[in-house]
């Protein structure tokens, strides 16, 4: 029935679009100059392989018209500075985003020559371990669904969660909360829906692909501006609304729909109004696939996200964001008995979840000098209502309860200068922090309500700068942090240096080595830090903030403009790690699932190591194929109260990585992603007392590393195809996940045993679930633009 239902909406949409014919699209955008930020007048925007082009006028604005509907790679030339290519742009006769583009100064000695800059973005502080992802790179990757964090699990050396269906940012070998994420520089700290509080992992991406301009991941080096990373941070880049007329996108999949609203709020001129805005709403119909395929969960949400920005005059803007969800996860009985569907129906947590993330960022170039100063007030709100009842499906006899309020306010200031020939970054962050609690746990006994107020802050300053003729690349930054409620470490004991090297070894520049170094730290959760035992004590108090060291060095090389080589050897040591007191193990085997990290009793004496090497290959769009290749060999290992290292649930030691894309004539393009993670280490259930606390089931991490999970192996497929017209541009896809029917490993299962009619047989006992983990799941959607 779902096979005949897919075949005949694809059949029907096709017939609709194939009445559209090909348009015409144009493109517009801004030239800056880097440094200064300011206008570049004279810019020279080319589509390769056209006579298209334009020259950008004294605001840095240009548009080119008249454009034949399909992809281009865009150069961008200015006397004096390093051309900059833009790749895979997609033109469209609508929704074509503007381009903002900044160009580098050529040194003196290279001055004669025209020098092109390279597409794999990075800088002196951050000179390896980065990769970005450009808006129309993620809107047609296969296998996420337009989830943006799902295609950033794709990105070289990150894991696929257990099962591949969460969202979680596991990073060559470290734990799910051991990244950071950017709004635009405004710090977001959830970015899933049905988030796993304490750490940030989830079934489905909150970030709407409609805003997005640039999404950039660094595994280390590491600016010195982020706080808390200990393994990465994720930047968001987001586009400004459309500056000269009001448009629109409406975008469906078979999990939600959304609409997104751009454009000047007052509009003086075609070209550029000071005021833009772009507003977006989602709403998700899960729970109507989930209960017509008889699933019992129904998962519900809706989000939201805004942006305005205003030009105050040439040298100071404004950006006001905010981005939001509302989470309801719920059960249903399905019509018929199925045991699987059972003890998922009981044993699932109900959660209801709201977040909120607003800020306010202004941007001041200097006038007299180069650099800028941005100054951002933010704030975010976290309510989570995690629950476990005897009763699921009427919400009754309450096993456990974690209700929580966590509620930051954030001040940042940052200053970029230039002072002869270096770069010079400095600032700072003051937060305040309000988290409260009610917890109810029958199983254990404890029973708090904790209501804690807290002030955090930290210092920063980093310098870079080129030296024989732009040859060697050096930074050196440090950044400190403390907070007024934990006692474990103060301001100089989380003192974090670290440095950069990059050194051309060839005249030509394509062979390039790097190498970084450094000390970050990340404050113990708000979990950890509200968690009181019945007598009012605050058990985690005294808690460090968690150390990770890096070192990595490696070895690029350019063999050609649009194609790179890396290979990268890392190694990063953990010291201040939480052990959990109850289950004796690092906290790092933990957060990847549905769950509260933290909330329990911890010691912060574990310790941790994970290291590799790493080889990737990326290749821009070429003669219509692009690509990226990546293979990362790792151990992953942390202690608990030994100082034995154990392998951690993480230490897959293969992950393998290719995607990639074709496009053919008359917008058509096809492209397929290839993951694959090596066994590994699980903790097993420990039947006799998950039979007591049912329907709670107790993992036994005494057996951690005793078995192992099968390979993971999986194969999607994509097909895009678009259709324009001169007021509409429809794209439409077409995906099938795991193509090739492999089966998908995750832990044994258990549930109740049961008759045929699903009555308990006595006495009670756990029977293994039958998983059917092998079926491709094909997906369609589409994309309006208007």
């Amino acid at each position: 029935m779902i096979k005949n239902l897919y075949s005949f909406l694809i059949i029907a949409l096709l017939n609709i679009f194939c009445s559209f014919s090909q348009n015409q699209g144009n493109i517009s955008g801004e030239i800056y100059d880097s440094k200064s930020q300011l206008p570049l007048l004279g810019a020279n925007i080319v589509l390769d392989n056209t006579s298209l082009g334009a020259i950008s006028n004294e605001n840095g604005y240009f548009t080119i018209d008249n454009i034949p509907t399909k992809t281009y790679n865009i150069t961008i030339s200015y006397v004096g500075y390093q051309s900059q290519k833009v790749y895979n742009i997609i033109i469209k006769s609508k929704g074509n985003p503007a381009l903002k583009i900044f160009l580098n100064e050529s040194s003196e000695a290279l001055d004669e020559v025209v020098i092109t800059e390279s597409p794999f973005k990075k800088t002196m502080e951050s000179p390896l371990s980065i990769n970005t992802f450009s808006a129309v790179e993620i809107e047609s990757y296969p296998g996420a669904n337009n989830d943006i964090t799902k295609v950033v699990q794709s990105m070289p050396g990150l894991s696929p969660s257990i099962g591949g269906f969460r969202n979680d940012i596991i990073i060559r070998g470290g734990a799910p909360n051991e990244t950071v994420y950017y709004l635009d520089g405004i710090e977001i700290p959830n970015i899933n829906h049905f988030s796993t509080q304490g750490s940030a992992g989830g079934p489905r991406g909150m970030i709407n692909i409609a805003f997005i301009q640039e999404v950039t991941l660094s595994t280390s080096a590491f600016g010195v501006e982020y706080d808390n990373p200990l393994s990465g941070v994720l930047s968001f880049e987001q586009k400004d609304g459309n500056s000269s007329q009001f448009a629109g996108n409406f975008r469906t999949g078979i999990t939600e729909s959304g609409i997104t609203f751009e454009g000047p709020v007052f509009n003086k001129s075609e070209e550029d109004a000071n005021t833009t805005m772009i507003f977006s709403l989602r709403k998700s119909y899960l729970q109507f696939l989930f209960k017509f395929i008889g699933v019992p969960i129904r998962p519900d949400y809706w989000d939201y996200q805004w942006k305005i920005h205003h030009k105050i005059d040439k040298y100071n803007s404004i950006n006001f964001i905010g981005v939001g969800s509302i989470d309801d996860f719920s059960v249903e009985a399905p019509d018929d008995f199925d045991a699987e569907q059972q003890a998922k129906l009981e044993q699932v947590p109900i959660i209801k979840q709201n977040t909120t993330t607003a800020g306010i960022s202004w941007k001041r170039k200097y006038k007299n000098q180069k650099g800028q100063l941005i100054t951002a007030l933010s704030t975010n709100k976290l309510k989570n209502n995690f629950s476990r009842y005897a009763d699921n499906l009427n919400e009754s006899g309450l096993l456990f309860r974690n209700d929580s309020h966590e509620w930051e306010t954030k001040l940042r200031i940052k200053s970029v200068n230039y002072y002869k020939d270096w770069k010079l970054k400095w600032g700072g962050n003051f937060q305040l922090s309000n988290y409260f609690n009610n917890t109810q746990n029958l199983y254990t006994g404890i029973n708090y309500n904790t209501e804690i107020e807290f002030y955090k802050y930290g210092f920063f300053a980093n310098g870079s700068r080129s030296f024989f003729n732009n040859r060697l690349d050096f930074s050196i930054g440090f950044r400190m942090d403390e907070d007024t409620f934990s006692t474990g470490s103060n301001l100089l004991d989380n003192f974090s240096p670290r440095a950069s090297l990059s050194y051309a070894i060839s005249e030509d520049r394509k062979w390039r080595w790097n190498m970084s170094i450094g000390k970050y730290y990340k404050i113990p959760t708000y979990t950890m830090l509200g968690y009181q035992n019945n007598d009012g004590e605050y058990l985690n108090k005294n808690n460090k903030y968690t150390e990770s060291k890096h070192y990595v060095t490696g070895i690029d090389y350019n063999m050609t403009n649009s194609s790179k080589i890396s290979i990268e050897a890392f190694l990063k040591k953990y010291d201040n790690f939480p052990v959990s007191i109850v289950d004796q193990v690092s906290l790092a085997n933990k957060g990847g699932g549905f769950e509260v990290l933290g909330n329990e009793e911890v010691s912060s004496t574990g310790k941790g190591k994970t290291y590799g090497l790493e080889a990737s290959f990326q290749q821009k769009l070429t003669n219509n194929f692009y690509g990226i290749f990546s293979y990362t060999y790792f151990y992953s290992k942390f202690s608990g109260f030994t100082s034995e290292y154990l392998p951690s649930v993480w230490d897959s030691r293969h992950l393998v990585s290719f995607s990639n894309g074709y496009k053919l004539n008359n917008n058509w393009e096809l492209s397929s992603r290839l993951r694959y993670s090596g066994k590994t280490p699980y903790a097993p259930f420990d039947l006799n007392a998950s039979l007591i606390s049912y329907p709670e089931m107790v993992l036994d991490y005494s057996r951690l590393g005793e078995e192992k999970l099968d390979k993971f192996s999986q194969l999607d497929v994509r097909v895009d195809k678009k259709w324009n017209k001169e007021n509409i541009s429809i794209s439409f896809y077409f995906e099938i996940m795991n193509i090739l029917s492999q089966e998908i490993s995750v832990p044994p299962e258990y549930g109740l045993d049961r008759d045929s009619e699903g009555n308990v047989i006595t006495p009670i006992s756990l029977v293994k679930v039958n998983i059917n983990r092998f079926t491709p799941i094909p997906t369609f959607g589409f994309s309006l633009d208007f």
